[in-house]
């Protein structure tokens, strides 16, 4: 019992020691931590910030990178936008997609097709953007994360996975600045604080730049970049609220079995001498 306390605690003492180092994942600033409407066992998506978050994405994002894996049907999927089919017929027809079956080589859009991709071809994209590829958006909210300090890293194992990309985004687009004087940036890239140097991407928010249907929404860069965070999350697991459920469910039935398991052993050693 002893000997595994002690395990214990030299695990806790090593990641109390050796998390701040890397608490960022970056080289950069300190990462703030945003609460989530979805983080936590019982968080959900809100659907009003997810339609925000979409409309940051397809006016400013979707000018550089694509959403390979989300179709225009996916907006109408319970627990997420919650577009109704006409809305997303609507919005579908306004893209042209590429279609050699069609007559002139293609065609208005519909629910079923995938998101238009801003660029035909990756070498495209690399010559609109000073030979950077900008990445696919579909799961970059779980290809990321944002590791906590201090004895909080405790929780990386438990909540990372939800919020630790979201984390992640928010962070990135809320920390360009100017270049400290004894860094150096190379010619084309930008300074970001929390990625610790030079980066690609200019910065992609400014205040004021989208128009929200809902004036009591402030209209800054921190809303705006909170917004398509939770959107790139529920583009990486639109889902996510359905397994919680599911979750839950199998919790339940382990629980109920293992009540049941324990009467029976019961039964059947109860005229045993022990």
């Amino acid at each position: 019992m002893i000997k595994a306390k002690t395990i214990l605690m030299a695990i806790a003492l090593a990641g109390l020691f050796s998390a701040p180092a890397n608490a960022s994942g970056t080289a950069g600033v300190e990462p703030k931590f945003s609460d989530w409407t979805f983080g936590g066992l019982f968080g959900t998506y809100d659907e009003h910030q997810l339609q925000r978050g979409f409309q940051v994405f397809r006016e400013v994002c979707a000018a550089c990178h694509s959403a390979n894996l989300i179709s225009f049907r996916n907006l109408s999927e319970e627990g997420g936008l919650n577009y109704s089919e006409s809305q997303v017929k609507a919005l579908a027809a306004e893209y042209t997609i590429a279609d050699p079956a069609s007559l002139d080589g293609e065609r208005s859009g519909i629910p079923a097709d995938r998101w238009p991709a801003p660029f035909a071809t990756e070498q495209d994209a690399r010559d609109a953007n000073n030979g950077a590829l900008p990445p696919d958006f579909s799961v970059l909210a779980k290809a990321r994360t944002v590791q906590r300090p201090g004895l909080g890293w405790i929780m990386n194992y438990f909540i990372a996975y939800q919020e630790g990309g979201p984390d992640y985004v928010y962070n990135l687009m809320t920390n360009y600045a100017e270049a400290p004087h004894d860094v150096e940036i190379p010619a084309g890239q930008y300074y970001n604080a929390f990625f610790g140097g030079g980066i690609a991407m200019a910065p992609p928010l400014a205040d004021g730049l989208v128009t929200y249907d809902d004036a009591s929404v402030p209209m800054t860069t921190e809303q705006y970049a909170k917004d398509v965070s939770a959107f790139m999350m529920w583009m990486a697991e639109p889902h996510l609220i359905a397994r919680k459920e599911l979750g839950f469910k199998v919790l339940i039935i382990l629980s109920a079995f293992a009540v049941l398991m324990y009467l029976t052993k019961r039964k059947l050693w109860s005229n045993v001498k022990h």
